[in-house]
């Protein structure tokens, strides 16, 4: 008998393999929020084993958006990649220094990376 979990983890992967490339660049900005959202919240709780641990996943997000930009592939490749590599550096310095107002700082700087993809990727902005 197959358990709901396992069910439910066959869903989520099928819908992530049959995403097109700009929902999936969307679905990435969501859950780097979420991460954002949830280390700040954390830090604010003095819970700093969960903040790590939002923010590090945070970090992995960033890393593979920078590590899959072709930044040939348009004019303004070479500037997004310099973003990201200052949230990288602005989420490692906030997980060390357990500094939410970096991770402010960061959010600020990814909702109107995220609309845009939306925008791009023909996606009602929410």
């Amino acid at each position: 008998m197959v358990s709901t979990a396992s069910l439910y983890g066959r869903y989520k992967a099928d819908a992530v393999e049959t995403m097109s490339p700009g929902r999936l660049i969307v679905a990435l900005y969501d859950r780097l929020l979420l991460d954002l959202q949830r280390a700040a919240e954390s830090i604010a709780r003095n819970d700093y084993s969960s903040s790590h641990a939002q923010l590090v996943h945070a970090q992995e997000i960033v890393a593979e958006l920078h590590d899959s930009l072709d930044v040939d592939a348009w004019p303004g490749g070479a500037s997004l990649a310099a973003i990201y590599e200052f949230l990288l550096r602005e989420l490692v310095t906030a997980n060390v220094d357990k500094d939410a107002s970096r991770i402010a700082v960061c959010h600020d700087l990814v909702v109107p990376l995220r609309n845009a993809w939306c925008e791009a990727a023909g996606i009602a902005v929410r």
